[in-house]
């Protein structure tokens, strides 16, 4: 017997739901703070949007070095809504070029009438090497205006199992860090366990929740004053 792909996906969130009643499916449309890659299309619900986390390009290993490898056609053009521009980073050695295209972005996305707030690095920094990303940050910070903020992403596992030290340089360099629950498209299993140490971090934080997933808020958010709310990582339907 063949099934409707639709059908099928409805079988997945009704399992999860039965696996955790108390979790409810994310819906988009209840936010108004939003992660838009490369390859996912605009949803009407952007309409709504406060901020929109925009990826622009990544930045990649090469042979010859790290590149800037853009991932947009055309510089977008918003009205009335704040944009930070994303960098998907895999490698943390730049050469000077890399800074020079970032910056050069950012005039470009402005002087289209966006209301650019700031960068956003998403890396995915392992919890033992978290003091060179530190590292690595504080040298951006000097190199791109400093009237824009910076962003990071960040594991669930940080708030758990990273140096407090580690934990403390990066909210003395970055402005704000988004939590992410969530691996390639799905949400990540037992993810509740993660945040019985969310107090240690001590910057302003998101939560990164996959548009479709499945989500319970903990406990540990609703009384730390640094939790800031949610953005949603768009899927395509």
């Amino acid at each position: 017997m063949r099934f409707k792909p639709q059908f099928l996906l409805g079988l997945c969130f009704a399992l999860l739901i039965i696996s955790n009643p108390k979790a409810q499916i994310v819906e988009a449309n209840k936010y108004d703070r939003y992660w838009l890659w490369a390859g996912i299309k605009s949803q009407s619900i952007l309409t709504n949007a406060k901020t929109i986390y925009i990826l622009d390009a990544q930045i990649e290993e090469k042979n010859n070095g790290p590149r800037l490898v853009s991932q947009r056609s055309a510089t977008p053009r918003t009205k009335n809504v704040d944009i930070w521009i994303v960098y998907r980073v895999e490698t943390l050695d730049w050469q000077p070029q890399i800074y020079n295209q970032i910056n050069s972005h950012i005039s470009k996305w402005k002087n289209a009438g966006n209301r650019i707030i700031g960068v956003q690095i998403d890396f995915d920094a392992k919890t033992k090497h978290l003091d060179k990303y530190v590292q690595f940050l504080k040298d951006l910070r000097t190199k791109i205006p400093m009237d824009y903020k910076l962003g990071v992403t960040g594991l669930l596992d940080w708030s758990n199992n990273a140096n407090p030290n580690d934990l403390d340089g990066l909210a003395n360099t970055v402005d704000e860090v988004i939590i992410q629950t969530y691996q390639g498209r799905h949400t990540i299993k037992e993810y509740q366990k993660y945040f019985e140490k969310i107090g240690k971090v001590k910057i302003p934080f998101h939560i990164g929740l996959i548009q479709g997933g499945q989500w319970q808020e903990p406990v540990e958010l609703v009384k730390n004053p640094n939790f800031k709310g949610y953005v949603i990582f768009l899927q395509n339907q």
